[in-house]
């Protein structure tokens, strides 16, 4: 049996904004979006994130199996310039209302 908890909570995931979609100066690549991941901020910082799952977790208007809040998966695929932003690739295309809210970036799965 588990008593009342001591202490902090502990979070399982960092943090993260969506920051827009991978673009050249004509062409918007809605398959990549890129994410500003709370405390990364080099290419170097990166490497330990790739792969790592991401939440895009959201409230709907309609209820759906009894709940209206819902997710879109993804996961980090690389760095996107030398500044920590990462790029990423969802199982569907994030919605364009997603732009500058929050995402979690989950701490699994390991690549050790």
């Amino acid at each position: 049996m588990v008593q009342g908890r001591q202490g902090q909570r502990v979070r399982l995931y960092v943090r993260g904004t969506i920051l827009g979609f991978k673009r050249s100066k004509s062409n918007q690549y809605e398959s990549t979006s890129l994410l500003q991941i709370e405390g990364v901020n080099t290419k170097e910082d990166v490497s330990w994130y790739a792969g790592k799952r991401i939440a895009y977790v959201y409230k709907a208007k309609t209820k759906s199996d009894g709940t209206a809040v819902r997710c879109i998966w993804g996961k980090v695929t690389r760095p996107h310039g030398n500044s920590g932003v990462v790029r990423a690739q969802f199982r569907s295309n994030l919605p364009a209302t997603s732009m500058g809210k929050k995402v979690r970036v989950l701490m699994y799965p390991s690549s050790t």
